[in-house]
């Protein structure tokens, strides 16, 4: 049975936590953060491409939810279906196990940076009609985190 994505997310915190914190210290906090954004963002764009060729789903909705159900493997996540349609994916997460432990941490801040910021990068990477909108997460202190997927347009794959 391969790893959960909560487990992988902990097992990288182990070195990319005193990592990033290095950089900050070394570079400035806004610089640091901007290159690991850039690094993890076309690391994780690939991982949308990938998902998005091997799933061979016209449909958003159901490719989205798919996906998202990697992601709350091992009860890491709660959340609830907004709409789901061949165009559209909407939910709220309710609760996250990703921010629990960074705020165990007590990095939530880092965890918004390795974790939260991925999820745009892989959207990216389903595609330039795909769009993610996100306005609050529960690792920067809101209630829920309420994700948005829409395909702008004509339908693609």
């Amino acid at each position: 049975m391969s790893v959960s994505v909560i487990e992988q997310a902990k097992i990288q915190a182990q070195v990319l936590v005193p990592l990033v914190k290095a950089l900050q210290a070394e570079l400035g906090e806004a610089r640091a953060n901007a290159l690991v954004r850039r690094a993890l963002g076309d690391l994780y764009r690939g991982f949308g491409e990938e998902f998005w060729k091997a799933k061979n789903e016209s449909d958003l909705g159901k490719a989205v939810s798919s996906a998202f159900r990697t992601y709350a493997r091992d009860d890491a996540l709660a959340y609830d279906v907004i709409e789901q349609t061949a165009d559209a994916f909407a939910f709220d997460v309710t609760r996250c196990a990703y921010a629990e432990f960074y705020k165990a941490l007590g990095e939530p801040e880092l965890g918004f940076l390795l974790v939260c910021t991925a999820d745009f990068a892989t959207a990216e990477g389903f595609g330039a009609d795909v769009k993610l909108t996100r306005t609050q997460t529960i690792m920067q202190g809101a209630s829920h985190c309420n994700f948005r997927y829409r395909r702008d347009g004509g339908r693609s794959q």
